[in-house]
């Protein structure tokens, strides 16, 4: 195994100045275990402190480092250079933004457009249940927690929008589903007709092609398509939305 290897970094610049789009090459020379993120910073101090990359906690759990590396999304923080080269067999990397968002610098995307999408499903609780008497906390049962508690772990990277191969115009996402089939589940949510008219819309689940690409890259090992082929037939643990109501397909 090398000890450090000569890299090629083919990154996609915007200059929202003048709007103009290109690619620029780097060659630098990396230890086994930096991270894409080390890269970016070390392009910024020893050849263009011009190139700009978004990044925030560097350990793996607030998504905003995500990009697409030989086009595949990820966590630039936790692609170490080492596993970067096995993986894609090669010391040449094409870097791009990714493409759920207009660009607003090289490969910063406006992640309050990307959220749009998201914020239409409500991922908060919107009318809790009152707590049972005497309690002081919401109970809910290991067998329940063990059936959700996976799609609890998104931290909103938009890895999983970025690699969906549905339609972005008629599908509200991945995310966006797996968001409002979490608050289905959560026994807090009094809310969960709301939830159903949304994933059974024009826009939910009826649009997914079951390709599971969202699940293939999400950094956090979260099996997306399962929780929506759930959604798909019905077996979130609830009622189908009332007669008169959106429907789910094939109802």
């Amino acid at each position: 195994m090398a000890e450090s290897y000569s890299l090629t970094l083919e990154i996609t610049r915007y200059d929202p100045d003048s709007r103009r789009s290109w690619t620029q090459t780097y060659t630098v020379e990396a230890g086994r275990i930096l991270r894409f993120v080390d890269l970016f910073r070390k392009i910024n101090e020893e050849q263009d402190p011009s190139l700009t990359w978004n990044s925030s906690c560097e350990h793996g759990q607030c998504g905003t480092c995500a990009v697409k590396i030989n086009g595949k999304p990820l966590l630039a923080c936790e692609l170490l250079v080492e596993n970067a080269v096995a993986f894609f067999r090669t010391t040449t990397f094409r870097i791009e933004p990714l493409d759920v968002a207009p660009v607003v610098r090289d490969l910063v995307i406006d992640l309050e457009k990307a959220y749009e999408k998201l914020n239409q499903v409500k991922p908060y609780v919107i009318d809790p249940e009152p707590l049972p008497p005497g309690a002081d906390c919401y109970a809910i049962t290991p067998r329940q927690l063990d059936f959700y508690v996976d799609a609890t772990r998104c931290i909103g990277c938009f890895c999983c929008a970025s690699a969906c191969i549905a339609g972005r115009a008629g599908f509200l996402g991945p995310n966006a589903m797996l968001a409002a089939i979490v608050r289905v589940m959560d026994p807090r949510e009094k809310a969960k007709e709301d939830r159903l008219k949304i994933i059974y819309s024009d826009q939910g689940v009826a649009r997914c092609h079951s390709a599971r690409a969202c699940s293939h890259v999400c950094p956090k090992e979260i099996d997306v398509a399962h929780f929506i082929a759930l959604a798909k037939e019905g077996r979130l643990g609830h009622d189908k939305p009332k007669t008169g109501q959106t429907r789910r397909p094939n109802d």
